[in-house]
């Protein structure tokens, strides 16, 4: 490929499907009212496939010999229960089902990045698509609305379990009363960079590694396998790692609201 081709062939890549939502126009371009339709879909089906599995599970559990789909259902419940009996100081029966979900969701949008990076956006043309996304954790659009959602659970929690001793923590806590300016500033911050945190890590290592497939992908065809399988295998470290430290992260940051000063 020419320089040009390379810069036309990466740009593809990351361009996403869009809706725009005042005119109702299929394309790409930018705008406050576009809907990147690619991450909405890939992030529906899913989140249904998730439901799914685990209701049919739930519907067919085995007291006695289980199969292999509740083995591994099972196991990954018993995971996520250890992790939060460990971080979490609350009471709360939302908190284990809520980290159940996160997990196994951002796990298998993250393992969508292990598809030829072509394959999806050559079946999309078919449909009339140029471009097609299949990667929603490569869209910051959806790291930010789910950091966003853990930051709104985080604030209710706040306000229903500390109550009127909230305003006293911001105004007190770290330095004292006589610093109320600061302790205010302070605790704007704490808060703040939490949904950036959850957003922006799962984002930036999703994006980095979706990258990392496109340039190889630019390669020789018969240059592709070795360095594809070494990054593939790679990948899906980083894949499990994001998805169980979003997690963790929002454990940690639900258990903090419970937590009084």
């Amino acid at each position: 490929m020419t320089p040009a081709q390379n810069s036309s062939y990466i740009q593809h890549h990351l361009e996403h499907l869009q809706l725009n939502l005042s005119t109702w126009h299929i394309g790409t371009g930018g705008g406050f009212w576009m809907l990147n339709l690619d991450t909405f879909i890939v992030g529906l089906i899913t989140a249904l496939l998730i439901g799914g599995v685990l209701r049919y599970v739930a519907v067919h559990m085995q007291t006695g010999v289980p199969g292999r789909l509740q083995n591994v259902v099972e196991v990954a419940i018993e995971f996520i229960q250890g992790s939060v009996s460990e971080s979490y100081h609350g009471k709360s029966q939302l908190i284990a089902p809520l980290s159940l979900i996160i997990f196994l969701w951002i796990f298998l949008m993250n393992t969508l990045d292990l598809i030829p990076v072509d394959l999806v956006p050559m079946v999309a043309q078919l449909f009339g698509a140029e471009h097609f996304k299949v990667v929603p954790t490569a869209d910051p659009n959806m790291t930010f609305a789910m950091s966003i959602s853990v930051f709104i659970l985080i604030l209710f929690y706040n306000v229903t379990i500390k109550g009127w001793y909230l305003g006293k923590e911001i105004l007190v806590a770290p330095f004292g009363p006589y610093l109320f300016p600061l302790n205010i500033l302070f605790r704007l911050l704490e808060e703040m960079v939490k949904p950036f945190s959850l957003a922006l890590r799962l984002f930036g290592n999703m994006f980095a590694g979706e990258l990392i497939f496109v340039l190889i992908a630019m390669l020789p065809w018969w240059s592709q396998a070795l360095p594809g399988g070494i990054w593939a295998i790679f990948h899906i470290l980083i894949i499990t790692i994001q998805a169980f430290i979003f997690m963790m992260l929002t454990i940690a940051y639900l258990s903090m609201a419970h937590d009084k000063h």
